[in-house]
């Protein structure tokens, strides 16, 4: 485990879905203009829906997007989708002050989510080594994805982050290669235990966000 210092954390939680453009702007804005002082910043939020093409992004994996936005952004990764009843989690972190490399950083996030899904009843959550993000078995051996993470770090400070699928309509996946990967097959909290509460999630979430990145608050 990295030797993380302790700081404090401001927890913002947005009741609707938002407008993606907007939460991109804002979080890019907060970086850009935070100081050395600034707090460390978590964000929960839904969004409508958008698809989402990271750095590396190909527009051959937008197969068919049905008339939902396609929007071209700075993270890292493909092209994912984002909709309500899925619970998007944009961590602010000064890096440098954590004492954390990006690659423990990636790790932490995904450990946060297997954590919270154990805690929940799903306990087969797994890391997909090469394509960051958290998997599900499948009978057939095969992985399918339950949470997609795209990050951005400018000047030792992160932001953009994960995408854990609730409680939606998977529909929309259909229309792209998730994370550029042919076939690969998406599933939700829902789909798995019939019951996908968001709010619950994220309170737990939170809680293992804490303890994992070591904020007081």
């Amino acid at each position: 485990m990295p030797n993380l210092v302790e700081t404090k954390l401001v927890v913002r939680e947005f009741d609707s879905p938002q407008d993606y453009l907007k939460i991109f702007n804002d979080m890019k804005s907060f970086t850009e203009s935070r100081s050395v002082d600034s707090e460390d910043e978590i964000w929960f939020v839904e969004h409508n829906p958008v698809y989402t093409l990271g750095v590396a992004g190909e527009l051959k994996h937008v197969l068919n997007p049905h008339q939902i936005p396609v929007i071209r952004t700075n993270r890292g990764g493909q092209v994912t989708y984002h909709g309500p009843g899925q619970l998007v989690v944009y961590p602010l972190i000064n890096l440098h002050r954590k004492n954390l490399f990006v690659k423990e950083y990636v790790s932490l996030l995904e450990e946060s989510v297997i954590q919270t899904l154990s805690e929940i009843g799903i306990t087969n959550a797994q890391r997909n080594p090469g394509a960051p993000g958290v998997y599900i078995p499948s009978e057939n051996s095969s992985l399918s994805k339950i949470a997609s993470l795209g990050i951005k770090v400018s000047r030792g400070h992160t932001y953009h982050g994960l995408a854990l699928n609730v409680d939606m309509d998977l529909s929309p996946f259909l229309g792209i290669n998730p994370c550029g990967f042919e076939k690969l097959k998406v599933v939700d909290v829902k789909s798995i235990l019939n019951v996908g509460n968001i709010d619950k999630i994220k309170q737990i979430l939170l809680t293992k966000m804490k303890l994992l990145l070591k904020f007081d608050c």
